[in-house]
């Protein structure tokens, strides 16, 4: 492993090729779910179905269970070749994923299974509080789906995250790593159930890690493909970057902005069920012949506000790696850690403006990597 690595030009070519490619099938994935959506309504599928559906139960939640099932069958059929060249076919082109065909079809089968049962309970939560709740129904159910994303976030590493990783405490092998990330979390006073480590070298080339839960069950977890490139010290301040968002109490304000933003989506997607009732023709707001509408005013919701919560999560990452590098003094190790990441994940280091503007959560990072090479802020640490 060289000592100190740079930026590879050849891998960052690649790199921009890969997230042209990746940007230009979003846009077709995402102009497939509208129009999808719209063919449902423009077509009088939605209210079709509903019809044929009710014929089986009058049942409110079992209608929205068994529209749910098809409208979301159908999709993912449709949407089946571009998923398989998104996610398979373009990885294993650019030499990123490991990860076997029918490895990948069991990855998709699980996350069809939770994506379901989660997606299921959030949409019969909307549609019973719209039945009850005609008026306000965009308020309760914004309560609710906040409760329902914290516990979510606190349930996660425990229930949900090891469906698709293999989850392990770190040996006595890494015991001095282990040691000194517990040391650094210690002394910002913040407590840790353990440091794991999970296999993602058995789909991908690529380096992550991250500090999942809350409360008790809050770890700290690092990716096998980044104990086996990255040293030490470029690991600790890595993690020293997952603490700044803990002590900097970035989870908290993150949850507060999300709390505003979902509520603002649902008050229009409530205006936007009321117009599209009298538009298709559809009983009313509770009818779940109307999903589709609900469907297109928060994707074009989300789209429209991506700007402004990608900005947020920028300015929150960049003060986490301000945090990372006055704790661990080691304005090196980063800069390594961030050109390693770079190099390993093929990930485009120095992306066009309006890239970073629309589509990045953190800043791009020839800035991170700039950042920690004008950093002062003391003495660089040693290994």
């Amino acid at each position: 492993m060289e000592s100190t690595p740079t930026l590879d030009p050849e891998r960052q070519k690649k790199a921009k090729e890969y997230a042209r490619i990746s940007r230009r099938l979003m846009v077709v994935d995402l102009a497939i779910g509208g129009v999808y959506a719209l063919a449902w309504l423009i077509l009088g599928w939605s209210a079709g179905v509903r019809t044929w559906l009710a014929g089986f139960s009058a049942n409110p939640w079992l209608l929205v269970a068994l529209y749910a099932v098809v409208f979301g069958g159908i999709y993912l059929l449709v949407n089946l070749p571009l998923s398989y060249y998104e996610e398979y076919l373009l990885p294993h082109r650019f030499e990123q994923s490991t990860q076997p065909l029918k490895d990948w079809i069991g990855d998709q089968l699980k996350g069809l299974g939770v994506g379901a049962l989660l997606g299921g309970i959030i949409l019969e939560i909307i549609y019973a509080v719209l039945r009850a709740f005609p008026d306000t129904w965009w308020l309760w159910a914004a309560v609710i789906l906040i409760l329902f994303s914290v516990l979510l976030a606190n349930l996660a590493p425990v229930l949900l995250m090891p469906l698709f990783n293999k989850f392990s405490p770190l040996g006595s092998e890494h015991q001095d790593l282990v040691d000194r990330l517990t040391r650094l979390f210690e002394k910002a006073g913040t407590r840790v159930k353990g440091v794991y480590k999970f296999d993602m070298s058995r789909r991908t080339k690529s380096a992550n890690a991250a500090l999942t839960g809350l409360g008790s069950t809050r770890r700290i977890i690092l990716g096998d493909t980044l104990l086996n490139e990255f040293t030490p010290d470029e690991i600790e301040t890595v993690m020293a970057h997952e603490l700044g968002h803990q002590v900097n109490h970035d989870i908290p304000l993150m949850i507060v902005a999300q709390s505003a933003l979902t509520l603002a989506g649902l008050w229009l997607a409530s205006l936007g069920l009321r117009w599209g009732v009298g538009l298709f023709g559809l009983s009313g707001p509770a009818d779940v012949a109307a999903l589709p509408v609900f469907m297109l005013v928060m994707g074009l919701y989300g789209l429209v506000t991506m700007p402004l919560t990608n900005a947020l999560s920028r300015w929150r990452e960049s003060k986490a790696d301000q945090y990372a590098l006055a704790t661990t003094r080691n304005a090196a190790a980063f800069a390594s850690a961030m050109t390693r990441l770079a190099n390993q994940n093929l990930s485009d280091a120095d992306p066009e403006a309006w890239v970073e503007l629309l589509l990045y959560s953190h800043p791009a990072l020839s800035k991170r990597i700039h950042m920690a090479e004008a950093f002062t802020g003391g003495a660089e640490g040693t290994g």
